[in-house]
């Protein structure tokens, strides 16, 4: 019973660095549908995940990486393995891509864009991973000016 409790703190641990951050979790496949369907500009989609290249590199590189001037328009995040439903749908946004987790997925006006998968987050530090974002964020998410 210790076990299951203290795994579910950790894993709500693992939630609430996202949400702190503003990125919004989506925990169902209704959720999912209606966030990524409708939302306008640019998405990003975290694919949380409990293992140690989502604790040591991937959360960190993400959260950092929103303390940018630019960022995405919309902050989105499924939980693979725990919120299995809701990870499928969003899945099914990410146009011919394995499973990956954790993963970070590129959406815009609801068109798939791109993503950094897991074997690519592996091979690199946090500071890498918001080195990345950041240089992404600053291409994609610029705003238009008139």
């Amino acid at each position: 019973m210790f076990d299951i409790i203290q795994r579910e703190q950790m894993i709500q641990q693992m939630r609430d660095e996202l949400t702190r951050a503003g990125v919004k979790e989506l925990r169902s496949p209704g959720e999912v549908n209606q966030a990524l369907s409708s939302a306008k500009g640019v998405s990003v989609v975290f694919v949380n995940s409990v293992c140690g290249c989502a604790a040591g590199k991937a959360r960190p590189g993400f959260v950092a990486s929103l303390q940018n001037d630019v960022k995405p328009d919309n902050l989105f995040t499924v939980f693979a393995g725990q919120d299995k439903a809701a990870t499928e749908e969003a899945r099914k946004f990410f146009t011919n891509q394995p499973p990956s987790s954790p993963s970070i997925a590129f959406i815009k006006d609801g068109q798939f864009m791109g993503m950094i998968h897991r074997h690519q987050i592996e091979t690199r530090s946090a500071e890498m991973i918001e080195s990345e974002l950041r240089n992404i964020y600053n291409k994609y998410c610029q705003k238009e000016t008139v």
